[in-house]
Formats: structure tokens, sequence, C-alpha cells
């Protein structure tokens, strides 16, 4: 029977640095030092942590992250060990060159796998990434089904081309051309959600091993698609204006990353806004890098407060950009109707893909569709919504700034869906305070999945459209009391003697 390694380790309790994040650096020293070799078994985390006397939540968070970054794998039912090799040193081949350390291609559960218990009843659940019930035209989306029905017959249950049925992608067509995008019906690509013609993207222009650029953070789905797909996505810091140019032009040069993956409307998670110019300079960037662009549009129209900006595909003037969006944040999250415009060069292997993958998107929700946007009930519904998420904003921002601990930060969103938030360095981390806010009856999403590096510790995410008022000044009343039950304990046990 292999038994855990006892691991070497000093913490100073003292000092500002979390100890999470030194339970991080003493293990890669350790491994980089070859104290620790590969297939080292290390203490389970409850062991680890009544070792140090520090919190398990800590031990858990550092194990998570260091399996992100491949310098550690976990085995169901044996344990966690030291990965093969060592991220940061080269390893050497059989043939004595040296190899690529490669970036690891299977997404990390454990932090995700911990946000499961915000599903238990009860608990009031910021975490999620979609509108409630509520926000349904529910009346209008029965009469359009009807209406399928008694015009087309068992028409309606048939396969529908892949490309999508075509009165609905000539409807697609006049609505984005409100947004400023122009394009043909013979340019729209129907798609199972946004999520599938992300996924499509990536599956058409990319092969295994090829680099994804995006955010940092971005979008968890589409860090997850990379990974699935084994494509390697690095993340380019944001500032207040969305993507750090700088930064992402000197990693192309020394990269040649295959696609740019943005959300320049409403990020998710930060919910920042590219600027005009900025937009422009990306496109510049891009098509003096020969380089192409996927846009996700899908909080484009969620907007309640400022001017609206034209999306990337409205000022694209050489085909370089993809847009991706669909009817399912806005409103229609089971229907699953999303689309995807891109110029000839790609469409016809988008079509290929799509049409592998599924063959069709399902006739019947294509025609609905289609009757609610001819009839204008779609653009009507967004109306409504946007002054509700615009009147739930706000009881958010004043719950946070009632409830939650000094000093901490949070954006001002004019649109979208979440409040992009930072807890205070000198207590417990998002993943640390999460467990004892679900057993206090609330959840969010914590920071660091959003991250292609496994940074943003202390950032957490909140749906504010999720709940109604009342709901979501109880949640942030819950979240603050979870904080202040936490820091009391956090600081006496960080402060302890080790044993």
């Amino acid at each position: 029977m292999l038994h855990p390694s006892k691991l070497n380790i000093t913490l100073d309790r003292g000092g500002e640095e979390p100890i999470y994040r030194q339970l991080i650096r003493h293990v890669k020293a350790q491994i980089e030092s070859g104290s620790l070799v590969a297939g080292t078994r290390l203490p389970a985390s409850r062991d680890l942590a009544q070792q140090l006397n520090i919190s398990r939540i800590s031990v858990v968070n550092a194990y998570a992250e260091l399996r992100a970054e491949g310098y550690l794998s976990a085995h169901a039912g044996r344990g966690t060990f030291i990965a093969g090799e060592s991220p940061g040193i080269e390893p050497a081949s059989k043939n004595g060159k040296v190899s690529e350390v490669e970036t690891p291609t299977t997404p990390d559960r454990s932090i995700r796998e911990m946000m499961r218990m915000g599903r238990k009843p009860g608990v009031i659940s910021f975490s999620g990434g979609a509108l409630p019930g509520e926000f349904f035209p529910m009346p209008q989306l029965r009469d359009a089904i009807n209406l399928v029905f008694e015009r087309d017959g068992a028409q309606a249950l048939t396969y529908e081309v892949t490309e999508g049925y075509y009165p609905l992608r000539s409807a697609v067509r006049d609505y984005v051309s409100a947004l400023g995008i122009q394009c043909t019906p013979n340019q729209v690509l129907i798609t199972g959600g946004t999520q599938q013609a992300l996924d499509l993207v990536i599956q058409a222009l990319l092969s295994e091993g090829d680099v994804l650029v995006t955010e940092n953070p971005t979008y968890l789905g589409m860090i997850d698609i990379a990974r699935t797909r084994r494509v390697q996505i690095h993340g380019i810091s944001i500032d207040e204006d969305g993507i750090r140019l700088d930064m992402l032009e000197n990693y192309i040069l020394d990269n040649h990353p295959k696609l740019i993956y943005v959300m320049p409307t409403f990020q998710n998670p930060s919910g920042t806004v590219m600027p005009l110019h900025r937009r422009r300079q990306l496109l510049n960037l891009a098509n003096e890098y020969h380089i192409s662009v996927l846009e996700d549009g899908v909080y484009h129209e969620t907007r309640f407060e400022g001017e609206p900006l034209p999306p990337l595909k409205a000022l694209d003037e050489t085909g370089i950009v993809l847009h991706a969006s669909g009817f399912t944040k806005m409103m229609l999250p089971g229907i699953r109707i999303g689309y995807l415009i891109g110029n000839s060069t790609h469409y016809e292997r988008l079509v290929r893909v799509k049409q592998a993958a599924d063959i069709s998107t399902p006739t019947l929700n294509q025609r609905a569709v289609h009757l609610m946007l001819e009839h204008g009930v779609l653009a009507q519904q967004l109306e409504r919504n946007n002054r509700e998420l615009k009147r739930r904003r706000d009881v958010a921002l004043s719950a946070a700034a009632r409830y939650l601990p000094p000093n901490t930060l949070w954006n001002v969103p004019e649109g979208g869906l979440y409040l992009w938030m930072e807890l205070p360095r000198n207590g417990p981390n998002a993943a640390e305070l999460y467990i004892s806010a679900v057993q206090m009856g609330a959840a969010y999403a914590i920071g660091n999945v959003f991250y292609t590096n496994g940074c943003g510790s202390y950032r957490m995410r909140v749906n504010f459209g999720a709940h109604k008022p009342a709901d979501i000044e109880e949640g942030f009343k819950r979240l603050g009391r979870a904080w202040r039950e936490l820091i009391c304990d956090y600081e006496g046990m960080e402060k302890a003697p080790l044993l």
C-alpha cells in the first residue's frame, strides 16, 4: 500500500500572503527541487489541514489550483499525486531532446463540484448564468407552437436542413441589421444555442494543439470547449475597456494563435464593455496578423443604461469576424436557438461540422422562434426584461453596500446579468467562503473558474437577475453573515501556533 508523503511546510501565519497561496508555493518548490517526485501520493486534504492546523478549504483550494496548473493529478478512490512531469521544468524525452510541457486539457472539476452544494433546497443561489422563469414569454411561446402545428402539421417535426429553417435565417438577418450587422440569410447558421455556435467554430477552425487566445477572465463555457477539444487556451489580462491590446499583440508575435475569442459587450464574468476605439483597434490588429475573431454577442442586447455600441461584426469590413449569439440568454434558454454569422470562407466548413454534430437544430423550435421574431414578441419581451434587470441590479448594489464586508469591490454594470466582485484580501478567499455561505443559505460562482491560469481567488460572480428583489436582499444578508462568522474562525485559526 502506498502511504502519503509527509510534506515539509512552514507557514507564515502573520504574513500578507494567503495560507493557500503559501501551500501552493511550498509544493511547487518541493516538486521543482526534486523533493517530491512524480507519482508521490500527497496527504488527503483533511489530513493535511489537521497536520498544519489550518482550514481544510485552504488545502482544497491549493490542491485545485495545483491540479489546474498540471502539478498534481487526482484519481478517484486513490488520492492526489504529483503529476508525471512538472510544469516549468523541461523534461527530457527518451531521445534526449527537450519535450514541450503540455497544458492541462481537461477542465479541473474540484471547485465546480464544490459549487454543486449551492443547488440544495433553500439556498439562494446567484451562481447560474440564466434568467429565471418569470422572464420567459410563456403565453406567446405556447401560441407560436400551436400556430406552427396548425400551419405545418407533421412537417414541424421532421429534420430541417443543417443550415437552419430559411425563414428563420432571413428573420435573423433582419434582426441583426438593426444592430448594424449586414449579412445575407446564406451567411446565417442556426445552432443549438450560442454554446454550440462557439463549439462549432473551435472545431471548424482549430486543430488539436492549436492556440486560442481570449480575455482573462473569460466565459467558463469557452474554457471547457477548448480543453475538451484539446486546444491550448491562453488568457490576456483585461482592464476597464476589455482585453489589453498591447499584451495581445506581444502574445501574437511570440505564439501565433489561430483564433481570438472575445465578448466585447457586458463580458462574462467581468461586465466590461469594450469602447468603440478599442473595437476598431482590435479589428485592425486581427487584420494585420490575419487572425479570425470569434465575437460572443449573447449579452449585447441586455442593456438597460448607456448608449449602445455596434458589435464587432458591424465594424468588420474584411469578413474576419464570426459573430455568435442567440435567443437563450435573452429569454428562452431551454429552446436552444442560437445563430452564427460568418463569411463564405468558413461557412461551408461550419455547416459540415454542424451536420456531423446533430444533423439539424429541432425544427419545431426554429419555426416557433421565427414566428415570435416576426410578431415582435422577442423585442417587446427584451424591453420588459431589461427594465426588471435594472431594478434587480440596483437592489443588488444597495444590498452589497449594506451587507458585504468593508473594502469589497464590485462593478456597476450597465447591462448583462452579473456583478463581478472582489473580497478583501485580509480574510477568506471566495472558495473558502463558499462552504460557509452555503451553510448560511446563499451561493455564488467562485471567481477562479473563469480564469485560464487559476487566478481570481478572491473574485466572485453574482447573477443579480436570478432572483426577485426580496430574495436578492436576503441572499446578500446571508453572504455577509457567512463572511463575518468565517473571518473570526479564519483569523483565529491562521494565527494559531503550529502543532
